[in-house]
């Protein structure tokens, strides 16, 4: 295996929700190449499992970067795609959906409104 790309590890950052299999992060780079940030379709309403472990993600985002911009690096794609281009924006106009150092930011007035729990101290998961 050749050598993997550098890719920031958000030390202390939840490494996924509890009691689900369900990761926020990833241990490695893909060596097969970065898998792209797009937005999907969120298809979890308001009460359901998906929902608590979007709402935990984004719970996770803002308590340990807040409003300030933040690098992709470590965060697992597929829970970032489906927050991107809603409550998760790109923090700059030059994106690369295919970089671990991608910038971030969130959409604080839309998050807030799809997931207010998510910005409480404590969320119960």
């Amino acid at each position: 295996m050749g050598k993997l790309p550098d890719m920031t590890k958000h030390r202390g950052f939840p490494s996924g929700m509890p009691g689900t299999g369900v990761q926020f992060t990833i241990r490695r780079a893909n060596p097969k190449g970065v898998t792209p940030i797009k937005k999907l379709p969120r298809r979890a309403r308001p009460g359901t499992q998906e929902h608590r472990i979007d709402a935990a993600f984004l719970h996770a985002l803002w308590h340990y970067f807040g409003a300030e911009p933040f690098e992709r690096g470590n965060l697992d794609a597929a829970r970032l795609n489906l927050l991107f281009g809603r409550e998760v924006l790109p923090a700059d106009k030059d994106f690369d959906p295919v970089s671990y150092e991608a910038m971030f930011v969130i959409n604080e007035k839309l998050a807030r409104e799809s997931f207010p729990e998510a910005f409480e101290d404590v969320m119960e998961v």
